[in-house]
């Protein structure tokens, strides 16, 4: 069943501050293939939405940035700072939150 595009734009944010509270750094294709790997193929991460989503945090003061030259490219690492630290556990319980209502709502019934 395809993901509506809408609803994982919403949560964007909250999907790049967990990969990257998982993991130290992280290069933007890498976070694409991770998210396609945990969803099993059901959610694709464009680079189209995920680098200005990634932009975005950065200018926000959540995110840091280094390059590295790798198989003599230039490629950027995204790391959480200490505010993208501190956001992370926030942005996750908001997100619960409102799966709960979500599930109340449409009567749902929980998976886990």
């Amino acid at each position: 069943m395809a993901v509506n595009t809408e609803l994982f734009k919403g949560t964007l944010q909250t999907i790049i501050l967990k990969m990257l509270s998982e993991n130290e750094k992280m290069y933007g294709y890498e976070i694409t293939q991770r998210v396609k790997l945990i969803t099993q193929g059901e959610l694709i991460l464009k680079e189209g939405a995920l680098y200005p989503a990634l932009h975005k945090m950065e200018a926000e003061g959540l995110l840091e940035t280094s390059t590295e030259i790798v198989d003599n490219r230039l490629r950027k690492y995204y790391s959480l700072s200490k505010d993208g630290g501190k956001a992370v556990a926030s942005k996750l319980e908001e997100a619960k939150a409102f799966i709960s209502q979500l599930e109340l709502l449409l009567k749902l019934k929980p998976s886990y």
